[in-house]
């Protein structure tokens, strides 16, 4: 299988001066030479993840899923290659959730030509790759919830009232309800109302207050790396319940079968 990462080789520019060149890996046709500064990859992603920061590259280095160039002074240099990588780490950190071993893999799948990653339409993210709130002048109206997850308004009412979902202090939501809005508008497809979520919404609560107790000591620490880690900690946990949450609810089914 190819290297995951690519990896750095001499190359000389115009003027005849060797400056550090990748072995070409996926993405392929995108340029390879490392001339970027981290203020520079900082600028070309953050549009897309406003609240990435250079300590967020730095663990993601560390976690071995980008491999910057050094130059002999020891700075850390990217290529476009390197700026592409992170799009598509942070990418499915925030649309999956997958845990960093499995983006690593699969990274190592797509150098291996094994894997095509489908286009990845931009979105908000936050630091670790999870989508960040909307501002406030941004945020939903009920009735532009109801509109954009094609429900009644009636319906977003309720499951504010339930506790479902849950507005700021002007009456406004953030860019997550609107998913919940619509799973829920399924669900109410089958006669099951906003009441009967009051659970599901107490048991997600429960989750991350169990999530942030285990990163809780590495936050604490307070340095910028500490704080990148628990974040992605955290990630990685809610993804581990998600899909013991689905085993478990799938062995049940089966059950009943």
């Amino acid at each position: 299988m190819s290297p995951a990462h690519p990896q750095a080789t001499p190359a000389e520019d115009g003027a005849g001066s060797t400056l550090p060149q990748l072995v070409e890996t996926w993405p392929a046709g995108v340029s390879t030479r490392a001339s970027m500064r981290i203020s520079d990859v900082l600028a070309a992603l953050r549009p897309e993840f406003p609240a990435l920061t250079s300590s967020k590259l730095r663990f993601l280095e560390d976690q071995g899923l980008v491999e910057p160039v050094r130059t002999p002074a020891g700075y850390r240099q990217y290529s476009p290659a390197h700026v592409e990588r992170l799009r598509f780490v942070l990418g499915q950190q925030r649309d999956h959730y997958l845990p960093l071993k499995v983006i690593k893999d699969r990274l190592a799948e797509m150098d291996a030509g094994l894997y095509e990653p489908a286009p990845v339409s931009p979105r908000l993210a936050a630091s670790d790759g999870e989508r960040a709130d909307l501002r406030p002048a941004d945020r939903l109206t009920a009735a532009t919830l109801a509109a954009e997850a094609g429900v009644e308004v009636s319906l977003v009412e309720e499951l504010l009232e339930a506790g479902i979902i849950r507005a700021d202090a002007r009456g406004r939501f953030d860019s997550w309800a609107q998913q919940i809005v619509v799973h829920a508008a399924a669900l109410h497809q089958h006669g099951i109302g906003a009441r009967h979520l009051r659970a599901l919404r107490s048991a997600a609560d429960r989750e991350l207050a169990l999530a942030e107790q285990v990163v809780a000591p590495v936050r604490a620490q307070g340095t910028p790396s500490a704080r990148a880690r628990a974040d992605a900690t955290a990630v990685e946990l809610g993804e581990s319940f998600i899909q013991l949450h689905a085993a478990l609810l799938r062995q049940a089914l089966s059950e009943h079968d």
